[in-house]
């Protein structure tokens, strides 16, 4: 395993270790962040993400949400934001949110750690960005 593997993996498990319920994100965020990644790109309906962080890139791939072939949703705005407030409320899994993005058109995500942004992309490169909070974490 690399050092960017490892660090990254020990920034996740910490974040892990210390979020709450509510506003789970920005807390794996500062974690990510003071770990020396700037930047997260996660591709959907795969489930794979990119990680850029101080020590190389890393790349992850989750279970993707779907095989074969299908039909990509339209950009729903509404929609997505309704699945944000959904997650940000800690009203839904990982996975769920993952799922419900998909459903409103999302193709991928980029999180800036250092703007403290996320910027969801439709397949015609419509886009929705939202701030998060910084928070201090032990």
């Amino acid at each position: 395993m690399s050092q960017a593997m490892d660090t990254l993996r020990a920034a996740q498990e910490h974040a892990m270790a210390i979020r709450p319920k509510v506003g789970g994100f920005p807390c794996l965020a500062e974690a990510l962040r003071r770990a020396g990644v700037s930047r997260n790109t996660w591709i959907l309906p795969a489930c794979q993400s990119l990680y850029l962080t101080e020590a190389g890139p890393v790349v992850m791939q989750g279970t993707p949400l779907l095989t074969g072939a299908a039909d990509v949703p339209a950009f729903d705005p509404q929609a997505l934001i309704a699945a944000l407030r959904t997650d940000q409320a800690g009203e839904s899994t990982f996975p769920e949110f993952l799922a419900a993005s998909w459903r409103a058109g999302v193709v991928r995500y980029d999180v800036d750690l250092i703007e403290r942004t996320v910027t969801y992309f439709g397949c015609n490169e419509e886009t929705y960005t939202e701030r998060y909070p910084a928070v201090d974490i032990p």
